[in-house]
């Protein structure tokens, strides 16, 4: 049986597979730029209320400050 990856490895990857949808997605014209950051605000969102209820709540708000961050920064979301 294969060793699963370290979840900072899975983490990395799912993270680039996203961004890569979210860009490809906005290049098709599926998704507007807007539409685009209301994906990441709701994701954040989610862990932002998942942080204060769960016991695992400094993972989400740390889960949910990156995305905050990738909003702010862009990365998924070119510039315009």
């Amino acid at each position: 049986m294969a060793k699963l990856p370290d979840t900072s490895v899975s983490g990395h990857a799912a993270l680039s597979i996203c961004e890569s949808m979210l860009i490809a997605m906005r290049d098709l014209k599926v998704l507007s730029e807007a539409d685009a950051r209301g994906v990441l605000a709701d994701a954040a969102a989610a862990h932002h209320e998942q942080s204060l209820s769960s016991k695992d709540g400094e993972l989400h708000k740390n889960v949910a400050d990156l995305i905050d961050k990738i909003i702010a920064g862009g990365n998924s979301l070119p510039r315009v």
